[in-house]
């Protein structure tokens, strides 16, 4: 019997990273949505208007999204996969436009800062900010502005008809996007397969009371058991100033004893504990 492809939601046009993530994690036959904010995404999933939802967690060279970190905790979601993308970034032009015309690049802020070496042998183009990647090369091809050229993926140059001039022009090659796949926190549904490793990760977040020593305690409930911490991460706490949130990546599965031991320690500490999802690692 055929199965139904699931859609995804995922932020930005058609083309951009994250709809890579989306067929990486949920396979090709995956449909999507793209969604302008990533708030739209998050009630996307929630308002049941798709199946999944993708979003970036971490970039290798730029760090951690923080407001998705902060969407993980407001909205009713848990993390079932999470997968790695290899984000290369491409200078795409409008067929029949040469090197020597371009004036200005338009992409995402974040993308542009990663071109950085490209800018500097260049000076004579312009850095312009545009909301999304694959969106500056929608734009290109729609609005058709003299001497524009864009930075995206080789997929957002064939889903628009647009033409790459230059290939890999990234400062880094080694730059790599962590992207999770959400489903609802009702879903019972399979997790993502497993690779061929008896690693798991366990995504939470606690806060502790703001007295000495408080966050060594809670740290040490993993500590004590051998449990390695593959991530940390301190927001704000919105309504008390000073104080913060801490995410938490652990590596192993929620089943397990010692695990489980350590949360029930940790919740003896911690003024408010919330698993985030417990699912197998991306690939290296």
């Amino acid at each position: 019997m055929k199965t139904r492809a699931e859609t995804a939601a995922f932020q930005g046009e058609r083309g951009a990273f994250s709809q890579k993530a989306v067929y990486q994690l949920l396979g090709p036959q995956a449909k999507v949505l793209p969604c302008v904010r990533f708030e739209d995404v998050f009630r996307a999933l929630t308002e049941k208007r798709v199946d999944a939802a993708v979003i970036p967690i971490e970039n290798t060279l730029a760090g951690s999204v923080h407001e998705n970190y902060d969407h993980l905790l407001n909205f009713d979601v848990r993390i079932v996969g999470e997968t790695n993308v290899r984000i290369v970034h491409n200078l795409i032009v409008l067929p029949g436009t040469s090197f020597n015309k371009i004036k200005r690049v338009y992409s995402h802020p974040v993308a542009l800062n990663q071109c950085l070496t490209f800018f500097a042998k260049n000076p004579q183009i312009e850095r312009v900010p545009h909301y999304d990647t694959a969106g500056s090369v929608k734009m290109l091809v729609e609005e058709k502005p003299a001497g524009a050229a864009a930075i995206a993926s080789q997929v957002a140059a064939e889903i628009y008809g647009a033409r790459i001039l230059r290939r890999s022009i990234e400062d880094d090659h080694r730059n790599f996007t962590r992207f999770f796949l959400l489903r609802r926190s009702s879903w019972k549904g399979k997790a993502v397969r497993a690779p061929r490793t008896s690693a798991w990760k366990t995504s939470l977040v606690f806060t502790t009371r703001n007295i000495p020593g408080s966050l060594f305690r809670a740290l040490s409930a993993f500590s004590l058991r051998d449990i390695n911490l593959a991530k940390i991460e301190s927001r704000p706490r919105r309504g008390r100033p000073w104080e913060y949130l801490f995410y938490l990546d652990l590596l192993g599965h929620i089943d397990e004893p010692r695990v489980k031991n350590a949360l029930g320690h940790l919740g003896e500490l911690a003024d408010f504990l919330r698993v985030l999802g417990c699912y197998p690692p991306a690939r290296p």
